[in-house]
């Protein structure tokens, strides 16, 4: 059973790789850092969240390639 566990883990590599260079779970990341660190202050909706950081990111490219 650990074999079919750990082969399983590796055929789901790289969707979980891709999924962090996506930013899959910055959502509930950003969620956990603001409830542990900030519990007073409102959690904006997953797209709130989403059109202030694309916005942000539009406003303050930084360095990227695109």
């Amino acid at each position: 059973m650990e074999t079919l566990s750990t082969a399983l883990r590796w055929a789901t590599a790289p969707l979980r790789y891709w999924g962090e260079v996506l930013g899959e779970k910055d959502y509930e990341k950003f969620v956990a850092h603001r409830r542990a660190h900030h519990p007073h202050e409102s959690i904006p909706s997953e797209r709130e969240y989403w059109r202030q950081r694309w916005a942000e990111q539009d406003a303050n490219p930084g360095s990227r390639c695109c």
